[in-house]
């Protein structure tokens, strides 16, 4: 199985947006059997944004005056964790790279965080912090989309986790964690693939096939993707997961995800992406990127190899 996650590392502001993913920190904690790291983040150029040498001491007594006022923040939200250990900690810097920082002492913690709900052209936005901590730790992230109503503190019913796989060894190494998942949380896995017929065959007079081979192609491409899932989920069954089903569908990857995802009770969606790395950040894959900015449901997104 995947080695279990060994902590939940869970950045917070202090705003009610960031406190939406308290409720599934909550849910992994006590699921999981690990410990809480709940962690907020002075950054001293918004304390005083402008500032001569000569009022350095007006800086540091700020940046002390926040840190307590986080303190004291925290060790109330720690006191709404029932059981486990939850530890708090403030630190002072630029809050995407403490947050990166802190989680990639372990490569086996979770960060747990939630996103600005904004919509806008039929997308929302990831906050800016959010946003660097998704492109640039190696650490698998948990990302809760805010909503409009107050957080609440019940833990989530979790019931289903929607696990995409494209057919690739990247995708499938995510199989472990949800092994692991599907057994702690006692959940439905749902195994999802995407196919589709190639856009030339249905130009008339430019195309390769006629209807009736356009016809078989696809069933052949059905075929193929259920046969392919079903591997997968006897692989998973013999592992002890009890419960595991298959979708394979026709149509275009990111949108065929998010559909399933909200269209499957209480669902987590879980998924690998492309771990290639450059000038300090990595790269999602155009699939993930479009699940993770498009989607009501939450996303585990693990960083493939």
């Amino acid at each position: 199985m995947y080695p279990a996650f060994k902590k939940i590392l869970v950045p917070l502001d202090g705003s009610k947006i960031a406190e939406n993913v308290l409720p599934f920190a909550r849910c992994f904690a006590r699921n999981l059997q690990i410990p809480v790291e709940l962690l907020a983040v002075v950054n001293p150029t918004i304390v005083v944004p402008i500032l001569s040498e000569t009022d350095r001491s007006v800086l540091n007594t700020r940046i002390a005056d926040q840190k307590r006022h986080f303190g004291k923040y925290l060790t109330d939200i720690a006191k709404n964790f029932p059981t486990g250990c939850v530890q708090s900690d403030v630190g002072s810097g630029v809050p995407a790279d403490i947050i990166i920082e802190s989680a990639a002492e372990d490569k086996h913690a979770l960060i747990a965080m939630a996103t600005h709900g904004y919509s806008g052209l039929n997308r929302w936005l990831l906050g800016s912090v959010a946003e660097k901590v998704l492109r640039a730790s190696s650490n698998p992230l948990l990302l809760v989309r805010a909503q409009d109503k107050p957080p609440r503190w019940d833990m989530p019913a979790l019931k289903s986790l929607v696990v995409p796989l494209d057919g690739s060894e990247m995708a499938e190494t995510v199989l472990p964690l949800v092994e692991t998942l599907g057994k702690s949380f006692n959940v439905e896995v749902v195994l999802a693939r995407v196919y589709g017929v190639p856009y030339g065959a249905y130009s008339a007079g430019e195309g390769f096939y006629d209807a009736t081979q356009l016809d078989n192609f696809a069933a052949q491409l059905r075929n193929e993707a259920e046969e392919y899932l079903e591997q997968r989920a006897a692989e998973l069954r013999g592992r002890g997961v009890e419960k595991v089903s298959c979708y394979a569908k026709e149509g275009i990857d990111a949108d065929e995800i998010i559909s399933l995802a909200r269209h499957t009770a209480d669902s987590l969606i879980v998924m690998c992406t492309h771990g290639r790395s450059g000038i300090n950040r990595w790269v999602l894959g155009s699939v993930t990127e479009t699940v993770i900015r498009h989607s009501d449901n939450p996303v585990l997104v693990v960083r493939g190899g």
